[in-house]
């Protein structure tokens, strides 16, 4: 499943209405590996007031719905979730929330990892930053991981 919306997300609430829908396969599910990114109030050394999140909706849903079913060719899931946040955000909220589900550990893990990875470095979002002296666009995201 693919949302990205540009209201406020409580990732538990949507993680267990993800549960629900995936009651009926709950017996070969052993495994939901989940990531929760939060906005941060810092970055590049500066403190980050309020952040704005901007995407082109088609190309923004056409990438998601990509990467999760690369995730779901590359291992053996039951299903994976992918939420974004778009619009102003203040420090603490909620951006995204990546899982996967599956019948043992190692595939979730490793496509919940994928997800959020492949998501912060390739997917169509632009971010400005507002801080104490005026707003500035995010040119780069962190280095990815080692877990690829």
């Amino acid at each position: 499943m693919i949302e990205i919306t540009n209201e406020a997300f409580n990732p538990w609430t949507a993680l267990q209405a993800a549960e629900q829908r995936l009651q009926a396969q709950r017996g070969d599910c052993g495994a939901l590996v989940s990531f929760v990114g939060t906005m941060r109030d810092f970055n590049e050394g500066e403190k980050v007031q309020t952040l704005w999140l901007e995407h082109y909706p088609a190309m923004t849903e056409r990438y998601l719905h990509r990467i999760s079913a690369q995730a779901q060719a590359q291992w053996e899931l039951l299903d994976t979730l992918i939420i974004h946040r778009v619009g102003a955000m203040q420090p603490s909220d909620t951006i995204v929330l990546t899982a996967a589900w599956a019948a043992h550990r190692a595939p979730a893990f490793a496509a919940c990892s994928y997800l959020i990875e492949t998501l912060k470095h390739q997917a169509p979002f632009w971010k400005r930053e507002t801080l104490a002296t005026g707003s500035r666009w995010v040119t780069h995201n962190t280095p990815l991981t080692n877990s690829l």
